[in-house]
């Protein structure tokens, strides 16, 4: 019990980290530990065997194999020989390269190299594609409905409010949480709460530090399962493993959660927002609010119609194959030291997800920040899968 307990916190730390990152992963770099002086380390000279992903960021080799297990709803053992992932044993390893390099080519040929068609497009959560239309059901769908399902998996979906502009919801926002006076007062936050997946409640303490650093403690029985960012780098730990480090969009994500003075900077976040029409999250209306960043992918804020809090947020993962979307719910705003905080939200993404609820915050107390400090990486070249 002990140990699955553990085994089960590891997958979450990872789904903090960059969704259900691929478990077993470390069983098979180190073939080409090549430095590449003029930039980060392409994919084969990190990996072992690596071909349809050659000259992509070694760090976005990761993300390419999660957003394959999202689409197709399988795990990494579905093509890859356990604890030799280099190998081509697997039939099934060798067709997800012809579909990638068949992914790349229609999207090349047809829609002048812009991403249209992806792995889920045809798989849609299942390994084998459905070419059939599927009977109707008791209570169909109509094609208006169905467009919007379509819609909402996208970062820029929705339609042009007719309302009031898109700035208007984030300085009501701002107002809302306390005013940016107020916000900007905070300079560091102690949090703890427990944190929910499935059945299992365990302990879990947080805290946050200006500028943008953010720590959590998950208190396993074998260890603390850590998850930290201090502000430049971000990495996680989960005893009896080497300490994993955040590249691309989990240090975009990281950032923004660290962010003590979040509500206060929004505007400046964004090169242009607009308003969206209004969706409804659980039994309240939401007004939706996107916001374009340079050289990012876009976020999705959801305000509530009443109070203009946020109670959604959603932010996309760039990989080789597709976006990756984290869509975080906030609920049970409470006043802490004159701003109102979520006390408890629930980060979701296609490989699971997760609650934590806050039973106790403190404003403005000291935090030292060896709490941020990553631990000295191991010796020896860090492992993942091979495509």
């Amino acid at each position: 019990m002990k140990k699955a307990l553990l085994s089960a916190f590891g997958a979450v730390a990872l789904l903090v980290l960059c969704g259900n990152i691929i478990g077993g992963a470390k069983a098979q770099s180190g073939a080409a530990a090549v430095t590449n002086a003029a930039g980060p380390k392409k994919a084969e000279e990190q990996f072992k065997n690596i071909q349809a992903l050659k000259g992509v960021p070694a760090d976005q080799v990761l993300p390419a194999m999660q957003f394959i297990t999202a689409s197709l709803g399988v795990e990494c053992q579905f093509c890859h020989v356990e604890g030799a992932f280099e190998k081509d044993d697997k039939k099934t390893k060798q067709t997800a390269r012809k579909m990638m390099e068949m992914m790349f080519a229609i999207n090349k040929d047809n829609f002048e190299g812009h991403r249209e068609v992806t792995c889920y497009s045809c798989h849609r959560g299942s390994a084998t594609p459905v070419g059939t239309p599927l009977v109707m059901a008791e209570v169909p769908m109509g094609m208006g409905e169905a467009k919007k399902v379509e819609e909402a998996n996208g970062p820029e979906a929705g339609k042009e409010a007719s309302g009031p502009p898109a700035d208007q919801f984030l300085d009501k926002y701002l107002q809302a949480v306390g005013g940016a006076t107020a916000v900007e007062k905070v300079t560091s936050r102690a949090m703890k709460g427990t944190i929910t997946f499935g059945d299992r409640n365990i302990p879990i303490d947080i805290f946050s530090k200006d500028p943008d650093k953010r720590v959590s403690f998950t208190h396993t029985p074998d260890g603390d399962s850590v998850t930290a960012f201090d502000g430049h780098e971000g990495w996680l730990g989960i005893p009896g493993h080497a300490v994993r480090e955040m590249h691309g969009p989990d240090i975009d994500g990281a950032s923004m959660d660290a962010d003590l003075h979040f509500a206060a900077h929004l505007k400046e976040m964004f090169t242009k927002v607009e308003a969206s029409g209004m969706e409804k999250i659980g039994e309240r209306d939401a007004y939706l609010v996107i916001g374009q960043r340079d050289g990012k992918t876009p976020l999705r804020l959801y305000f509530d119609g009443q109070s203009g809090l946020l109670v959604r947020l959603v932010r996309y993962g760039e990989t080789p194959l597709g976006l990756l979307p984290t869509q975080i719910d906030y609920a049970d705003y409470r006043d802490a030291g004159g701003v109102k905080i979520p006390f408890r939200w629930t980060l979701a993404r296609p490989g699971g997800r997760f609650t934590i609820q806050i039973s106790e915050v403190k404003e403005n107390v000291p935090v030292d920040d060896a709490k941020f400090a990553k631990p000295a990486a191991p010796s020896g070249e860090q492992k993942g899968p091979a495509k």
